[in-house]
């Protein structure tokens, strides 16, 4: 049984990466250390960890082989740095930093101490992904010309219950959070976008802020790529009941995917006589195992996430290029980005 902590309760996907261990019959979590020690004691209560509040007390345990990063994004590289510098494997929230500088800096830190590392990227392992990506393997919609990803909630629009909106209240703060809608859920648009065009050359950003708060409640990137194709991401937290969202298009078909029926559509001049309308993708592959599955999967194996990490240091370089562009009203070049 391996032991964990978890480290904050930040961020709202804390209670559920705590379910995930809970959940794993080869996981335990033991210890809990929070930036807020007043957050940090009472959750330690409720669940029945050891606090810590002190996170270097926490890192000297011995008998804790893992931690579950969930602090704010703005500490993520001293936080994951220090847990890989004691000698503990880290599977973490997206993204994992703000800047490629830090993200590469984190990354070294990870490879220096032999630790394992997996970020929680979630709509790789989804069932629609590894479909659509079996259809772009196949070419059935020859050279791909543009993608679209949406992804968007209520989450910042006030309601008689809350004057703010269901989201925390942390998720507002730019120092901490490093963005609103686009670094938040635009993170898993931008990484499809990514898995299935790759990097594009230069990217363009406008930022709303319906709600007036210091971060972008409704967002738009757009990246452009060498030989003509764009991919469009679209998030944000002031939409009442916007579908998830997947259009790829090419120059010899289209597929749509939306959750407003969670159904897969794919029409293409290579499917013979069913290039005449559109055909639903009846069955589709089984979801691969959670990126927290994965994580312990490969500490018990000695294995890499090889690929989960690349697409993770990608999704960094893209957000940091994007806010870059909707800061300064123009497109950002990705190799402008500071290494």
């Amino acid at each position: 049984m391996m032991k964990v902590a978890i480290l904050s309760f930040w961020h709202v996907h804390a209670k559920d990466y705590n379910a995930d261990a809970a959940a794993h019959p080869d996981t335990q979590v033991v210890a809990l250390w929070d930036e807020d020690p007043e957050r940090g004691r009472q959750k330690a209560e409720e669940h029945g960890f050891q606090f810590f509040a002190d996170l270097d007390e926490l890192l000297a345990q011995p008998d804790i082989e893992g931690v579950i990063i969930v602090t704010p994004t703005n500490i993520h590289r001293d936080v994951i740095i220090a847990a890989a510098q004691a000698g503990k494997h880290v599977f973490t929230e997206k993204v994992v930093a703000t800047t490629l500088h830090e993200c590469n800096e984190i990354l070294a830190a990870i490879e220096a101490a032999n630790v394992k590392l997996t970020v929680s990227l979630p709509r790789l392992n989804a069932n629609y992904t590894l479909a659509v990506q079996d259809i772009l393997n196949q070419g059935l919609l020859g050279d791909i010309t543009l993608v679209r990803t949406r992804l968007s909630h209520n989450g910042g629009i006030p309601s008689e219950r809350d004057s703010n909106g269901w989201l925390p209240a942390q998720f507002f703060n730019l120092e901490q959070a490093g963005g609103g809608a686009m670094i938040d859920l635009g993170c898993h648009p931008m990484y499809l976008a990514r898995l299935f065009l790759g990097l594009p050359e230069s990217v363009s950003a406008n930022y709303g802020y319906v709600t007036g708060k210091e971060v972008e409640d409704n967002a738009v990137t757009v990246l452009r790529y060498a030989g003509g194709a764009l991919a469009i991401i679209e998030a944000g937290f002031v939409n009442a009941f916007s579908p998830f969202v997947i259009e790829v298009h090419g120059t010899e078909g289209s597929l749509l995917y939306s959750t407003h029926n969670n159904k897969l559509f794919v029409r293409s001049t290579k499917m013979g006589e069913g290039s005449k309308e559109w055909q639903v993708i009846e069955t589709l592959p089984e979801n691969r195992p959670t990126a927290y599955q994965q994580w312990v999967d490969h500490i018990q194996k000695n294995t890499t996430a090889t690929e989960n990490i690349r697409l993770a240091l990608d999704l960094t370089r893209l957000m940091e290029a994007s806010n870059q562009s909707a800061r300064s009203g123009a497109a950002f070049k990705l190799s402008d980005l500071a290494e």
